[in-house]
């Protein structure tokens, strides 16, 4: 016998009522995407848990990737028996061996979910545990702090015996909570912004701003790996990139320096309000943190979200840059994030940007000159990118090979 399966536990989801069901076919979902290179893989719903049928595929790989999945609290490696108690105990004894680590002392915790089994959880533990310690030598049981715990779950199906588990991302399954459009830059904040909303189950409809050739391809393609890396946590997302220069250009000619960062500022919301609109998105995300840098101060952020009624969700709001760097590490963003490339923001910016911009100052700097022309242009002109998807791996293979 050998583990042949992976269980998995929900922890947020299991307190969803009616629409419980949806969650979970999501989380599915998203599970049998992120495991789709092991296509031998079976993913199984049964009530409260989720399971992997491994078919001889390899365990490390798969759980890796399962690390990544919002909706997740726990994994484990499991053994299945038969609902039969002399399979049980076996399935149970193997697996204690089998488990990796010190296994001085140990504990069976038996759960019978499934009632018409005939045997009770506090006899099942009194049997397996009898069983483990006549086949084993220098091993004994703690039911306090035991080096193994022996969980043991009887459910309709069969039998599932795990002897350790390894934590989930948590939070929602991404796409449980509707479309939001993430504004994208090539820092180290928005990708961060972007990950903490789909660990609420945003789904992602990526905008990235590019001004060619004032940013060149290297800073598109790092925002393309950044949107890649935000894949591993929720599927597919689609890569709205915004042909920005003929408006950026614009402004600069149009507009005073100290208000020219408020009024692209107030373009790019524009832009993403009329995208997000396309895709059936609800809200507007970005990687903002309250008095960072000039433009993120409370009066500039009350006078750019004047030009859009979305709502505007700043996941980062309260942090500072180290913890925002932290997250950054810890999902694998931060080294793409730093690479050397400058995008639109960068470009043409004054060193005297107002801190505490006026609407009616900014509004008026707008009237002066007709950008709706600009405006509509440049929205006609994104190019999207699916990223994540069959079609854009076939693409890069065939990229490869040329």
């Amino acid at each position: 016998m050998k583990y042949d399966h992976i269980l998995i536990r929900y922890g947020e989801l299991a307190l969803k009522g009616r629409n419980r069901s949806d969650f979970e076919k999501k989380l599915k979902e998203n599970i049998q995407f992120a495991i789709r290179e092991h296509p031998s893989c079976k993913v199984r719903r049964t009530y409260g848990r989720m399971m992997i049928e491994l078919n001889e595929e390899k365990p490390g790989p798969v759980m890796e990737k399962l690390r990544h999945i919002f909706g997740i609290s726990s994994f484990s490696l499991a053994m299945k028996a038969n609902n039969e108690i002399e399979a049980i105990k076996e399935a149970a004894l193997q697996a204690f061996l089998q488990h990796e680590g010190r296994k001085g002392t140990f504990k069976v915790s038996a759960r019978r979910s499934y009632k018409p089994f005939p045997v009770r959880s506090q006899d099942l533990n009194q049997y397996i545990g009898g069983h483990i310690l006549r086949n084993t030598d220098e091993v004994t049981v703690d039911v306090h702090h035991p080096d193994v715990e022996v969980v043991v779950e009887v459910r309709e199906q069969g039998t599932y015996i795990t002897c350790g588990r390894m934590a989930g991302s948590g939070g929602l399954p991404v796409g449980t909570a509707g479309k939001v459009a993430l504004m994208l830059s090539g820092g180290i904040d928005s990708p961060v912004a972007g990950y903490l909303a789909m660990k609420r189950g945003a789904e992602l409809e990526a905008v990235h701003f590019h001004s060619p050739p004032y940013t060149n391809e290297r800073a598109r393609k790092k925002v393309e790996d950044l949107t890649k890396i935000l894949t591993s946590f929720g599927g597919r997302i689609r890569l709205h990139v915004v042909p920005f220069t003929e408006l950026q250009k614009a402004i600069h000619a149009n507009i005073p320096s100290n208000y020219a960062m408020t009024i692209m500022r107030r373009m790019m919301l524009r832009i993403t309000e009329k995208i997000a609109d396309k895709q059936n998105a609800k809200a507007i995300v970005n990687g903002e943190s309250l008095g960072q840098v000039a433009s993120q101060t409370l009066e500039s952020m009350h006078t750019i979200n004047e030009v859009t009624n979305m709502p505007i969700l700043r996941p980062l709001i309260t942090m500072d840059k180290q913890e925002v760097v932290e997250i950054a590490e810890k999902i694998g963003t931060y080294s793409t994030s730093v690479l050397p490339y400058e995008d639109c923001c960068t470009i043409f910016l004054p060193s005297d940007s107002v801190t505490k911009p006026r609407r009616d100052k900014a509004a008026r700097f707008e009237e002066a000159f007709d950008f709706e022309p600009f405006i509509e242009e440049t929205v006609k002109k994104v190019e999207t990118l699916n990223i994540g998807s069959e079609e854009e791996s076939a693409d890069q293979q065939m990229d490869d090979l040329l």
